[in-house]
């Protein structure tokens, strides 16, 4: 199932957060999602405190600062929307910057930004630290629904697969001299999409009847034994306890 395959979110790296079992990992990211969430939106020291926590487990994972910043991008909508919210929001208006904006909105800007960011980091550390295919095994040792983890797998497997298909289409539409420069072009970009969706359907099929005539009956084998000790829980989890200490002095 493409275990050869390395997402680009992946570090590899032989750091103590690199390996802990991946169930390990994933109930600590839930963990300290949760506290982050259940935090008072007053309480700015408490914020302060988890990003201090999230730069530790950055240094002990020896994931740059860099690649952490570059993969946050992915924040961008929330932070316009979170910026839009005082401008737009209703009730007590206050003057900051000359701007007149609502200072219930400034809160939850504030709230929405805060706990987001610290949400992002967190799993982008997890993902920097684990690889994807390992994450949906340690899903699957977590218990959860074997299909939804199957169709993940999947999902992740041949989303090389189409993305390789659709460079080979550009490749060949522009070896015949095509070039997206406007609207006139929509057409056969749209055909490309069409023939994508039925190239993409058909190996599907394929790879479906091959499992059934290789024994497939619904579930996937658990191949990689990834047993987890007291001590990895221990580690993993030491950085929900002590967000959630400083949740306790929060409140």
């Amino acid at each position: 199932m493409g275990a050869g395959h390395r997402h680009e979110l992946y570090l590899p790296g032989d750091s103590p957060v690199h390996r802990l079992p991946p169930q390990c990992k994933l109930l600590a990211v839930l963990a300290f999602a949760i506290v982050v969430v259940a935090t008072p939106r007053e309480a700015f020291w408490a914020f302060g405190l988890y990003a201090v926590l999230l730069a530790a487990v950055a240094a002990v994972a020896r994931v740059p600062a860099g690649h952490v910043v570059r993969r946050m991008a992915i924040e961008v909508p929330f932070v316009l929307f979170a910026f839009l919210i005082p401008v737009i929001g209703m009730g007590e208006r206050v003057s900051v910057l000359g701007l007149s904006l609502s200072a219930p909105g400034l809160w939850a800007a504030w709230n929405i930004l805060a706990k987001a960011t610290l949400g992002v980091v967190a799993s982008i550390l997890l993902a920097a630290t684990t690889e994807p295919r390992v994450v949906l095994l340690g899903a699957q040792r977590l218990r959860l629904p074997s299909l939804l983890v199957q169709i993940a797998m999947f999902m992740l497997r041949y989303l090389d697969v189409i993305v390789g298909e659709m460079r080979r289409m550009r490749v060949a539409r522009e070896s015949r001299g095509f070039a997206a420069r406007d609207v006139r072009q929509i057409p056969v970009i749209a055909r490309s999409a069409g023939a994508l969706f039925i190239r993409s359907y058909e190996r599907g099929e394929r790879v479906h009847l091959a499992m059934l005539s290789r024994g497939y009956t619904g579930s996937m084998p658990i191949i990689d034994e990834m047993s987890a000790s007291v001590v990895q829980w221990a580690s993993a989890l030491a950085l929900p306890a002590a967000a959630l200490a400083v949740l306790g002095c929060a409140l």
